[in-house]
């Protein structure tokens, strides 16, 4: 752990070129598609605090061994066959069913320059899904059977843990994925190897997303003696997360994970995530100092104090 890398990886480069992929789009981030030579990955542009959010989360889960996807900042963007504004016009697109006329309308002589955007490539694994249930709820996690191959209880309530940690109340199904590790798959056979990952963590680090002050004052435990921890009071009033009580074993596990990260690193994936960079005029900026300050005290919220009951 003291040797994990918390800043932007050697593999992401410092200018990107891609070619506009015209696909239907959710939620309210503004993004697109690209092509990068060949490979398909998701482009988010704009001044939304939802950019530092993933790139710092995602990156926080990759270290500690959660899965996430592969979230980080390019400093500049080329975009070939993109209109100024590409997330707006795949919704007018989309909602006036015009797909195929606009497609055949594509210039990709033509381009559109973008800076510091997040490139966002998958977890490289098979997703499982049906066309009526796509992702999981944070209440489903009692069903992992660690008899039956699943994680332990102490890996799962860490996870738990770690959510409530980041804030992460965005927690809707779409925003968690089940995929499946095994290069193998027949079709028409279980997965042996299925694999819960979070796969959208823009709404974190603070109730309004990337707010210190709030951040700050959200709770981890409802009731400490308990090791009670819940998300009550942040919006939804926590989504799809039940309060539930937290194992020893998995306290232990997670402190253990955070508490080895040093000042170093936690710089790096603050500042690597732009944490410090005003975004827009009405965003108030903290200090990267700040938010290793506000980190290190709910790490050790999660360290201190009594153990959990059995």
């Amino acid at each position: 752990m003291a040797r994990a890398k918390l800043a932007r990886t050697e593999a992401t480069p410092q200018s990107l070129t891609c070619r506009f992929r015209l696909n239907a789009l959710g939620g309210t981030t503004s993004k697109f598609d690209c092509d990068v030579e060949g490979d398909k990955v998701r482009i988010k542009y704009g001044t939304g605090p939802e950019l530092p959010a993933e790139a710092a989360a995602t990156r926080l889960l990759h270290v500690l061994g959660f899965g996430a996807d592969d979230v980080a900042f390019v400093p500049r963007l080329r975009c070939h066959g993109c209109p100024a504004a590409p997330f707006v016009i795949a919704k007018v697109v989309e909602a006036t069913h015009t797909t195929p006329l606009y497609e055949k309308a594509l210039d990709y002589d033509d381009y559109h320059d973008f800076e510091w955007v997040v490139l966002e490539r998958k977890f490289d694994a098979r997703p499982i899904a049906t066309k009526r249930v796509d992702g999981w709820s944070f209440h489903e996690l009692g069903r992992i059977d660690a008899s039956k191959g699943g994680a332990t209880r102490a890996h799962v309530d860490a996870l738990r843990l770690l959510a409530v940690f980041l804030a992460h109340w965005d927690n809707k199904t779409q925003n968690q994925r089940l995929v499946c590790l095994s290069r193998e798959w027949p079709e028409g056979t279980p997965c042996r190897a299925p694999f819960a990952m979070i796969q959208d963590l823009g709404a974190t680090f603070g109730p309004r997303k990337v707010d210190l002050d709030e951040w700050e004052r959200a709770e981890i435990f409802e009731d400490r003696a308990r090791c009670r921890i819940s998300m009550r009071g942040l919006p939804y009033d926590g989504a799809t997360f039940d309060a539930v009580d937290i194992s020893e074993a998995g306290r232990r596990h997670l402190a253990g994970l955070l508490s080895q990260l040093s000042d170093r690193q936690l710089t790096d994936l603050f500042s690597g995530a732009r944490f410090d960079q005003q975004r827009s005029m009405f965003t108030e900026v903290h200090p990267v100092a700040d938010w290793i300050r506000v980190f290190k005290a709910k790490v050790q919220t999660i360290t201190d104090g009594p153990s959990c009951p059995s």
